[in-house]
């Protein structure tokens, strides 16, 4: 919508077409202007605003931005630059509005911001109304420091009849069209139904309000690694802490990619949803997240790992250290008190790929057995034997060892959770030294 009002206002289209109705024909008088070479500041760089710089660069304009909570990464992948909000309307010479109403936003386009803007600047809102202060705009397109304005919202809608604002000749007004098509009424029914269903079964939702903000693209392309970070999680408190919680940890993102290509709050989201929801009745969700980790003393640092290589995947691996390790299995294979998981997606599946100083291949689906054992010969087998009495399907085995005889964690997938006799007979075994059961 806001393209459409922008091109009908640069070529008076809705004065033009008037006129010619009440029988003029004034071809001189209605002489609009290009687009093309233009700027336009994008005021609100959401999923609307983004769309409408997509296609403004299409038409040959020179595109600028203000969001302040907009990625850098994504502005930069369709080659726009992020602005401050003054340089934005100083530089433009249209400006389109995409910015909710807020109390910081509320009439933010008025005198004062109106004398900063370059004269004869054309203004296209299709956001919410009260972005704009309309008597301010009204004495602005008097002066001739707006040249132009098409407006689809206003503050009071439908607007007075009276309205200077709506009545001025160089105003292109529409009746808050923005999404009044079949096709979007349609699409937009559908959308809220699949993201209610996608919410209820706590998969990752591209327009939550105040959750980060993350194409549907780049969602897609990071989804294997969410699961991986929440399993990463999940794993860490039944491993590490006991069941008494994790209150430091440290993650590390290993990517080929440059760092502003990774935007990691959301895996750092689902790191903190399985390290806080196993142990709790607490629901963490995209938006909650860090209010939830603060809130409960846990306290979360990232760092990049940069790789050579060809960056087809956004991640290599992800590395998760925590700190004041509590458990017996733990505390046995870890460093200074501390411990490190690591984890990478293979044909899509999340796999656990490292245990302390251990190396393993753990498929984390389902639930697993890690023991700490004495490696040596029959393990496997009187371990199989044992699940395989109770009639326990095993998934895989993996054994990561130090030296041959020495120490080793072996993991083992099974599909279904062992009764208590069963798992006492495991840790019995004189080779294995501390085991545990880990539902993932």
């Amino acid at each position: 919508m806001g393209l459409r009002l922008m091109t009908a206002m640069a070529r008076n289209v809705a004065q033009a077409d008037a006129s010619v109705k009440s029988g003029k024909w004034q071809r001189s008088k209605y002489v609009g202007v290009s687009l093309v070479g233009k700027t336009l500041a994008v005021m609100g760089f959401g999923k609307v605003g983004s769309e409408v710089a997509r296609r403004a660069k299409g038409l040959g304009m020179r595109v600028i931005a203000h969001d302040p909570y907009a990625p850098a990464d994504r502005a930069h992948a369709i080659g726009v630059e992020l602005v401050s909000f003054d340089e934005a309307i100083a530089t433009a010479d249209f400006i389109s509005l995409h910015m909710p109403l807020t109390p910081a936003t509320s009439k933010i386009l008025n005198d004062e911001n109106f004398a900063k803007m370059k004269k004869g600047v054309r203004i296209v809102n299709v956001a919410r109304g009260g972005v704009i202060d309309e008597e301010a705009l009204v004495k602005a397109l008097d002066t001739g420091t707006v040249a132009q304005a098409a407006l689809d919202v206003f503050t009071e809608e439908p607007p007075p009849k009276d309205s200077k604002l709506v009545q001025h000749e160089r105003v292109t007004v529409t009746p808050h069209l923005g999404a009044s098509t079949m096709e979007a009424q349609e699409g937009v029914a559908i959308e809220i139904a699949e993201a209610l269903v996608g919410a209820l079964k706590g998969e990752l939702a591209a327009t939550a309000v105040n959750a980060p903000m993350v194409p549907a693209e780049v969602l897609t392309e990071l989804k294997p690694f969410v699961v991986l970070a929440e399993k990463l999680g999940r794993l860490a408190v039944q491993l590490v802490a006991g069941g008494s919680g994790v209150k430091t940890v440290k993650v590390s993102y290993a990517s080929a990619r440059a760092p502003d290509d990774l935007d990691t709050r959301l895996l750092r989201a689902m790191i903190t949803k399985g390290l806080i929801e196993p142990i709790t009745s607490v629901f963490v969700n995209l938006v909650n997240a860090d209010f939830t980790a603060k809130e409960r003393g846990l306290r979360i640092t990232e760092e990049r790992i940069i790789l050579d290589g060809s960056p087809e995947s956004p991640l290599e691996f992800i590395q998760v250290q925590i700190a004041n390790v509590e458990s017996r299995f733990a505390s046995a294979i870890s460093e200074s008190g501390e411990i490190k998981f690591e984890g990478l997606v293979k044909d899509g599946v999340p796999h656990l790929t490292k245990v302390g100083s251990f190396e393993v291949d753990v498929s984390l689906e389902g639930s697993i057995i890690l023991c700490r054992q004495v490696d040596q010969p029959g393990m496997i087998g009187t371990v199989g034997r044992i699940l395989g009495e109770e009639n326990v399907n095993v998934s895989f085995m993996s054994v990561g060892r130090i030296a041959p005889r020495k120490q080793a964690v072996m993991a083992i997938g099974v599909d279904d959770q062992p009764i208590n006799e069963s798992l006492k007979k495991i840790g019995d075994i004189p080779a294995i030294e501390e085991f545990v059961f880990l539902k993932l």
